[in-house]
């Protein structure tokens, strides 16, 4: 039956190492016409170099659908466990990305 839930269900394997996770607090986003690389990252504090973790490819139509898809999780996230707070939407100079250090320090080590 071509409508049967069941017949749309695919089955998906993860492997071991994939299954761990890569920590990500940064993403770059380039697009051509054909195409959206996101490259996710991870800043921390005093290193002012970083390497690309992970780099996913997509064609323009997929990007829009994982935006959709992401703001419809992120809602029901919210819905669960209550809004989820931006302390800063952009970095202050001289700051790393990502992180917040308490007023007077330099957030080097």
């Amino acid at each position: 039956m071509p409508n049967d839930p069941k017949s749309k269900q695919i089955n998906i394997e993860v492997g071991e190492k994939e299954a761990e996770g890569i920590y990500s607090n940064l993403a770059l986003i380039s697009h051509s016409p054909a195409e959206f690389v996101i490259d996710f990252t991870r800043m921390l504090p005093g290193v002012p170099k970083t390497r690309v973790y992970a780099r996913i490819i997509m064609t323009p139509q997929h990007a829009k659908s994982f935006l959709k898809a992401l703001n419809d999780n992120v809602e029901k996230y919210e819905k669960q466990f209550g809004e989820i707070k931006i302390h800063s939407e952009l970095p202050k100079p001289g700051n790393p990305i990502g992180f917040n250090p308490q007023s007077g320090q330099s957030g080097q080590q």
